[in-house]
């Protein structure tokens, strides 16, 4: 009896285990990561009904210049009007992609990086005020976070640009049961919903389109099939009965065979 109970101890131990690979982060290959180089000036793209933030100054000490390429008060808001929340206050991107700006009117954004829409508005503006500064911000670039995080959530990204090694990071990491190698991404481009797919325990992740997440993504981390199976205590519970039964049914047969 006592060696069955410790043959149950011991199938059952393997059973709750995981394995070093499910759980390290780009275990697999390690050594590919060596001279690899990852695209690293990624912007991306704005985006119909995006909101931007856009600011305009001079290198001329005379401010009053650039004044009137600046967004007024009950000028063109987020969501198109007044009674939106003042944080999202800025240049709605319109369903043609362009928005509507001080003096010149409508300008083409969708499609740009905010770099590339920076450049080309002082082009424009350079034809009013010498040496005109633009700076460009998305303000509704956020992704949502779903499933074993410790902190689930929408997380704001204020610089432009996040990773899915950051964003993992800023959701408090991937818990012990949320599954690492098949981490689903849910993402609109053009108005057509994908769903793709990234694994944190591959170095090849870096190459992947989804390592960069874009505004409005929708990032899910599966639980394991240990948390799951977990869930419920009767599924458990029979899972238990069910490798006792097997092991058992296997000491009997053995000294069955011996005698």
């Amino acid at each position: 009896m006592k060696r069955i109970i410790y043959l149950m101890m011991l199938a059952l131990s393997f059973n709750s285990c995981a394995t070093k690979d499910e759980i390290v982060y780009f275990y697999e290959g390690k050594e590919a990561l060596k001279g690899q180089r990852n695209l690293l000036d990624y912007e991306p793209q704005i985006e119909k009904n995006d909101v931007l933030r856009i600011n305009v100054s001079s290198s001329s000490i005379n401010e009053e210049i650039v004044e009137p390429f600046q967004m007024k008060t009950g000028g063109q808001q987020a969501g198109g009007g007044g009674g939106q929340n003042s944080s999202l206050v800025g240049y709605l991107v319109n369903p043609d992609g362009t928005i509507n700006f001080p003096v010149l009117g409508e300008v083409k954004v969708a499609g740009l990086t905010r770099t590339e829409i920076q450049k080309k508005l002082e082009k424009e503006i350079e034809v009013y005020v010498k040496d005109p500064i633009v700076d460009v911000r998305i303000m509704n670039f956020r992704v949502t976070v779903l499933g074993e995080v410790g902190s689930p959530g929408r997380v704001e990204v204020q610089d432009g640009r996040i990773s899915m090694p950051e964003l993992i990071a800023m959701s408090g990491d991937i818990t012990y049961d949320g599954r690492r190698e098949n981490i689903t991404i849910i993402r609109e481009e053009n108005g057509v919903r994908e769903i793709g797919f990234i694994d944190m325990t591959r170095t090849d992740l870096f190459n992947s389109p989804y390592f960069y997440l874009k505004q409005n993504d929708i990032v899910y981390v599966e639980p394991s099939y240990r948390k799951v199976k977990s869930a419920g205590f009767f599924s458990s519970y029979q899972g238990i009965i069910s490798v006792g039964t097997t092991i058992i049914s296997l000491y009997l047969l053995i000294n069955s065979l011996s005698l």
